[in-house]
């Protein structure tokens, strides 16, 4: 099947649509490999850099803080909100700048990726580009920097026809799912449902601490300060990443490590009653699931090790799991002391299913290709060099939308 490339509907970034031929589908997702017909990946244009404040280091602090690579707190400057901020900035926070080569490597390999989807006949869509002059986003609470849409995966949840856009975790990323509005409004015009969960003020009261004050991740760590008070305080709030889920049909299994992520899970469980069953984990990771377990077809799990199957639901405990090598040093780029590591050297665990026996998995990563091939399943390479920088691999860059299947199906009774 070919696909088209034109402008979407706000002139502004490209969606790729499939050719005359091919009806519309409807948002149709239920699992992490059914056969993949339509995708959104993720933009990396215009990154500039990190917003190194409260949000970020909470939601970065297990990498942060590992012995292999260390980086100081950053003491923010605090921004009174009562104060006028300066145009498009995101004032009274410390920014850490990007290598522009870095920005332009990732960018021609999320158009590797691209060409890779289409090439196995699946319609790929992309979220609206950055405008470069938008440099820094305002709430009546905070101020921040903003990023661009790549992490797709991360601020939206697909459960079967329905998109439920999730709190978001990290400040810069508050307005993201702004970024795919024209092609989730495409899919409500096919008749999908469209839900946003409650938006968070994200003062520094609203995050629950006790995760990255008791965390074990390692190395010499600094403590996170006390929270400062803010009129639009309200205690802890929802805060919850899609990439915190493992769809397996009916069920979803959810990763939960503060009281952050268990507000949002009574929210969804509430949400979904009927539909869904959630199954919660506790502490597999600091939050997102998908660099520690991916289901890659019915009975077979991919793990960082044997112990996570201790965290899973009984009946996962019963799948095949695939184990890979511990990656290699000389798997990933050199870098300087000021680049700043955001993922750990498990992160090419992060691969998608293209289908029950077909998994996209970086060209830089021979030792798991060798083992999923021993596994039987057929391995597209595609090269993705900065993953520890940018945090995501091919799970986090996309947000699978259509999969063959008709209903949710039950593997775990």
């Amino acid at each position: 099947m070919g696909t088209d490339t034109t402008k979407n509907a706000t002139g502004t970034g490209t969606t790729a649509h499939p050719a005359d031929t091919d009806p519309p589908r409807k948002l149709n997702t239920f699992d992490e490999w059914s056969p993949l017909k339509e995708v959104v990946v993720g933009s990396a244009e215009n990154y500039a850099s990190h917003d190194r404040e409260l949000s970020f280091e909470l939601f970065f602090h297990d990498n942060i803080t590992r012995s292999e690579w260390y980086y100081p707190r950053v003491s923010a400057p605090r921004h009174d909100p009562e104060a006028p901020a300066p145009a498009g900035d995101g004032a009274g926070t410390a920014r850490t700048p990007i290598k522009q080569r870095y920005i332009d490597e990732l960018c021609e390999d999320l158009e590797g990726l691209v060409a890779a989807l289409e090439s196995l006949s699946v319609t790929v869509h992309r979220p609206t580009t950055l405008d470069p002059a938008t440099t820094g986003i305002r709430t009546p609470a905070w101020t921040a920097g903003v990023v661009p849409p790549l992490n797709v995966r991360d601020n939206t949840l697909v459960l079967g026809d329905e998109i439920i856009e999730t709190p978001p975790m990290i400040r810069s990323r508050y307005f993201e799912t702004q970024f795919l509005k024209p092609v989730f409004a495409e899919y409500f015009r096919r008749g999908a449902r469209w839900t946003v969960m409650p938006r968070p003020w994200m003062t520094d009261a609203s995050f629950d601490l006790s995760y990255v004050r008791d965390s074990t991740a390692g190395g010499p760590t600094e403590p996170i300060g006390d929270p400062r008070p803010s009129p639009y305080d309200t205690g802890f709030e929802m805060m919850f990443d899609g990439a915190q889920c493992l769809r397996l049909g009916r069920d979803v299994i959810a990763n939960v490590s503060t009281a952050n992520h268990a507000l949002a899970c009574d929210w969804l469980e509430r949400h979904l009653e009927g539909r869904f069953r959630l199954h919660r984990v506790h502490r597999l990771s600091d939050s997102h699931i998908d660099s520690m377990v991916l289901a890659l077809r019915p009975g077979t799990l991919l793990v960082r090790s044997e112990k996570v199957a201790d965290f899973l639901p009984e009946p996962l405990r019963k799948w095949d799991l695939i184990v890979p090598p511990e990656p290699e040093a000389n798997n990933f780029p050199d870098y300087d002391d000021e680049d700043l590591i955001l993922a750990s050297r498990f992160i090419d665990l992060n691969v998608l299913s293209a289908g029950p026996g077909t998994v996209l998995v970086n060209s830089a990563c021979p030792e798991l290709m060798r083992t999923l091939e021993r596994h039987r399943f057929d391995v597209v390479p595609v090269r993705h060099r900065h993953r520890r920088l940018f945090g995501g691999g091919f799970h986090c860059f996309t947000l699978d939308t259509v999969r063959e299947g008709s209903a949710a199906e039950d593997y775990l009774s």
